[in-house]
């Protein structure tokens, strides 16, 4: 039983060790400042997490119950399409 606790709690810090280093890779955060804001920063992609599965779900049970999925399914699949080929052919839309 001791050893699944320590597993579990050495998998955790190892998890917010690398949230921490990617927050100050992606900020200009220094590390001290980015450590100080872990507990912030785990709580904040808790909550991003959540509202993906939330919507995920949300999503699939809707399309599940369409009259048409493949219709949709074939939609979805030519807006990624269209923005990739957009994104590689080096077209920018224009800001406001």
């Amino acid at each position: 039983m001791v050893a699944s606790v320590s597993l579990r709690v050495a998998a955790a810090s190892l998890a917010v060790g690398a949230l921490v280093l990617l927050a100050v890779w992606l900020t200009d955060l220094s590390f001290e400042r980015a450590a100080l804001l872990a507990p912030v920063l785990v709580v904040g992609v808790a909550a991003a997490a959540g509202l993906l599965v939330l919507w995920g779900r949300v999503g699939w049970a809707h399309f599940r119950d369409s009259r048409h999925p493949r219709a949709i399914a074939a939609a979805a699949l030519a807006v990624v399409l269209v923005a990739v080929a957009l994104t590689l052919l080096g077209v920018r839309l224009p800001h406001e």
